[in-house]
């Protein structure tokens, strides 16, 4: 199965429409996810839905708005609450990871394969079949 993120921006609007899918598709968001970093001497995080596979098991969709959002645990803002409002109408909890910033890689693909691993690693994503 393939998993791939798709960005939907870096949360500053683009987090509504991440918070629209995730109102539209509840019943399909497998897991609720924040990542932190530090970037540009900022404490940021990036948001993200991870949903269930297509019914044919062959393409996973990971939502995300990439570091553009403050990390709550240091600004408290609204986006983040309203991230984490959806998810529990889901009945997730958001799951955090503290993370390097995708600065650190020279492709934003190379990054998101880095994150991939580490979701994998924690057993949220399904190893590769």
């Amino acid at each position: 199965m393939r998993q791939k993120f798709i960005e939907l921006g870096e949360g500053y609007a683009d987090i509504y429409e991440l918070l629209e899918l995730g109102e539209q598709m509840t019943e399909r968001i497998d897991y609720a996810i924040a990542f932190y970093c530090e970037k540009s001497s900022q404490a940021v995080s990036s948001l993200a839905f991870i949903m269930k596979p297509t019914s044919q098991q062959k393409f996973q969709p990971i939502y995300i708005c990439r570091e553009g959002i403050p990390n709550p645990h240091e600004k408290p803002n609204k986006r983040f609450d309203l991230f984490q409002a959806v998810a529990e109408s889901a009945g997730k909890t958001v799951t955090e990871f503290t993370v390097k910033p995708s600065t650190m890689f020279p492709e934003t693909e190379l990054y998101y394969n880095y994150l991939i691993g580490i979701l994998r690693t924690n057993r949220i994503l399904s190893p590769l079949s």
